[in-house]
């Protein structure tokens, strides 16, 4: 049992009690953890406004005995005011700390995944781009080493025209092996950029036809491995593509 200080990201909140929130939390040097803070719900709280979620933080907790520390210091770092004043930017923060809360495992040091997370709210924090969430499920997917295969087919290994993208496969498809869902040479070639070093050239275009293929695609390879639907996800709207 002991104190322990260190950076969190605010996941998701659940009530406990009359007063009382349950907090996850990706930190730096912990992974992810829990704790509960206590009395944050009443109107006279120091720090309950500090732990909603998306709020970057340094936090002071207590390691007991159960699997629930307990938040005894609270310091905000930056709680993104932007992405909580539209909508649609906090819908696409939600999917990141979804996914980070889903692919994380609990009290598992990873902080290579916490700095991709805060660079990731930063991005979006001052990026309009829609495609920097289907560029944090790459870089994530890419982090859990299980990249898409994009040169060359999937299924054959040859380098003919690609003309579709499975997920199930794991990778593009030639004509000849085709299954799954069509995709663009634009949308290929976005793929790529992406997760070839050239995320800010992207980023820095303007909305294009095939956008919004990429934004699924990306979508479609995260849920495949997470093995269940992003909630967060769903309150998207495609058709602004």
């Amino acid at each position: 049992m002991a104190l322990y200080r260190d950076h969190a990201v605010v996941l998701r909140t659940w009530k406990l009690g009359e007063a009382d929130r349950i907090v996850s939390l990706h930190t730096h040097d912990h992974g992810k953890v829990r704790g509960v803070a206590k009395g944050v719900r009443r109107t006279k709280s120091k720090f309950g406004a500090r732990l909603e979620p998306l709020s970057h933080v340094t936090i002071q907790l207590y390691r007991g005995k159960g699997d629930l520390d307990t938040i005894t210091q609270v310091e905000t770092v930056d709680r993104f005011v932007s992405l909580r004043s539209d909508p649609d930017r906090f819908a696409r923060a939600q999917a990141l700390l979804e996914a980070v809360d889903q692919v994380a495992q609990d009290r598992e040091p990873d902080p290579e995944l916490h700095v991709m997370l805060v660079r990731g709210l930063r991005t979006l924090d001052q990026s309009d781009s829609p495609l920097v969430v289907a560029a944090f499920f790459l870089k994530l997917l890419d982090h859990e080493g299980v990249m898409p295969e994009l040169e060359a087919c999937v299924s054959c290994g040859e380098d003919n025209p690609i003309v579709a993208f499975d997920p199930i496969e794991g990778g593009v498809l030639c004509r000849d092996c085709r299954r799954g869902r069509p995709i663009t040479p634009e949308a290929l070639e976005t793929l790529r950029r992406i997760l070839g070093g050239r995320l800010a050239g992207v980023l820095a275009e303007p909305v294009a036809s095939h956008t919004g293929e990429v934004d699924i695609l990306a979508t479609l390879l995260m849920e495949h491995h997470l093995e269940r639907r992003l909630r967060a996800v769903a309150v998207l709207d495609q058709t602004q593509y």
